[in-house]
């Protein structure tokens, strides 16, 4: 028992289990007949999980059983078989979903991966692909947006009944052909199945390249155009503007107009030059009146040596001057009234209304007279909050007093500012300085403390030594006076000369 499904990517030929699944396969095998699964969408496509089909709504929340046409809504879903147990273990197994409450309708999936063994239980495989598993591939490599729904259909488009061992149920109405799509069906919001996605197909590599450089551009020119750098995206240069370039530095506006004034009229020649040196940056615009003496102008003038410079000329790509209607404005004019084309100061988007006066700018007087005001400032407020404020009669007075206030009020923060940096700077030295002498103080008396320590060894030492002395000396005294006691006796209590002139004289 098998069933052809012709898909928009390809034919799947789908074997059932007929003795395992006896109920789900006749619900699918009678849905087949009736075309019920006809125009159905893939409407949810997990990457290596699962496609699930079925549902003619497209939704994934509707659909119905065959027994739902013979009994009524109140048998549009049937219970799930369990038994026997079928893993969901294949690539390619085809299973009934199951709706939230154990039943099944109409709707069913194909595995894209084998060992999905957390299926097993919730839905109720009854057959599998036997032919068409590349197709099943196609299906798996669908690009889908976060809700799994690809954003090209994908389609059943037909059913074929391969073999079909079940008997029609009585009342089941068989249609003789397969229904037209509804406009419903049909209707998905997302890319058509017969749409061709790639429209560069048939085209040669470098009609692709050029059609791709175009869109590159297109983008960029919107990016310029958000900025604020191009007055629009589709502007386009104007085609009666040279630009010369590799000039000589002495090549003036006057030779180049002269030069070119052969080939027509010139509306305006000018060699653009440094805004601060007033040099040339060695290139210049030229334009015409009339776009075909500009084009002559670019054929002859090309390469061509000018002040022993060979220049180079092209038409000009800048759109500064052009406006949103194509019509170049210039900004800065010649006493003559022809334009001067000039450098972007970039220094002349800041605001000018107001000047920052600084003290090298304001003369020894003002300074003198800031420092007086300074010093009786605390009175004259006092003095003047006293005193009710005069109106201006004239809008340049008041305009006068109201800047003047502005600055009187900068100087004062000036001042303020100033004065609390000094305080701040005063009190990091204090305490700097106290922590300073902190550390002198507690540095002599380690110091102190030390030179006592060595005062009392030394003294100790010193003691030591007098000691040792003091004993040396008593025994110098004793060994002497040992002697002392033993020439005394030797000699009788006499002195050593006195004996020995006493025995000279015996």
């Amino acid at each position: 028992m098998a069933v052809l499904l012709e898909t928009t990517l390809g034919d799947i030929v789908v074997d059932l289990y007929p003795e395992e699944r006896p109920r789900c396969c006749l619900n699918f095998l009678k849905l087949c007949k009736i075309k019920y699964y006809n125009y159905c969408l893939f409407h949810s496509i997990q990457t290596d999980f699962m496609a699930q089909t079925g549902d003619p709504t497209g939704t994934g929340k509707g659909g119905a059983s065959i027994f739902s046409k013979l009994y009524g809504d109140q048998a549009k879903y049937f219970e799930m078989e369990t038994s026997p147990r079928i893993k969901h273990t294949k690539k390619g197994a085809v299973s009934m979903v199951n709706n939230g409450s154990e039943c099944h309708g109409s709707q069913f999936f194909f595995t894209l991966a084998e060992n999905l063994d957390y299926l097993d239980g919730q839905h109720t495989v009854f057959g599998e692909v036997s032919e068409g598993m590349e197709i099943l591939m196609k299906i798996n490599e669908a690009i889908c947006d976060k809700e799994n729904r690809p954003y090209q259909d994908i389609r059943i488009n037909h059913t074929v009944i391969l073999d079909d061992p079940y008997d029609d149920p009585k009342g089941l109405e068989i249609p003789d052909r397969s229904p037209e799509p509804s406009k419903e069906q049909l209707e998905s919001g997302r890319i058509g199945a017969d749409e061709e996605i790639d429209d560069t197909k048939g085209m040669a590599a470098e009609e692709v390249e050029e059609r791709f450089k175009e869109k590159e551009a297109k983008a960029k020119a919107q990016i310029l155009e958000m900025i604020g750098d191009l007055p629009d995206a589709d502007v386009k240069p104007p085609e009666n503007v040279l630009f010369v370039c590799k000039l000589n530095p002495v090549t003036t506006s006057e030779d180049l107009e002269i030069i070119f004034s052969r080939f027509g009229k010139i509306n305006s020649c000018e060699v653009i030059k440094d805004k601060v040196t007033d040099d040339s940056l060695q290139y210049a615009f030229i334009e015409f009146e009339r776009e075909e003496d500009c084009e002559e102008a670019y054929f002859k003038m090309d390469n061509v040596l000018i002040d022993e410079r060979r220049i180079h000329v092209d038409f000009s790509q800048s759109v500064a001057k052009v406006n949103k209607q194509g019509k170049v404005v210039w900004e800065h004019q010649k006493p003559d009234g022809r334009p001067q084309y000039k450098i972007k100061d970039q220094t002349s988007r800041q605001s000018k209304k107001y000047d920052l006066v600084l003290d090298d700018d304001v003369p020894s007087s003002s300074k003198s007279a800031s420092r007086s005001r300074h010093r009786h400032g605390d009175s004259e407020e006092r003095v003047s909050s006293k005193k009710p404020k005069r109106r201006k009669s004239s809008e340049s007075e008041s305009s006068d007093s109201e800047q003047e206030r502005r600055r009187k009020d900068k100087k004062k923060k000036k001042r303020r500012d100033s004065s609390s940096e000094d305080e701040d700077r005063n009190r990091r030295k204090d305490s700097s300085r106290e922590d300073r002498d902190r550390r002198d103080r507690h540095r002599g008396q380690e110091d102190r403390r030390e030179r006592s320590y060595r005062d009392e060894d030394r003294y100790r030492g010193k003691d030591r030594e007098r000691g040792k002395d003091r004993e040396r000396d008593s025994r110098g005294d004793s060994r002497k006076d040992k002697y002392r006691d033993r020439d005394g006796d030797r000699y009788g209590g006499r002195s050593r000369d006195r004996y020995r002139d006493e025995r000279d004289r015996r």
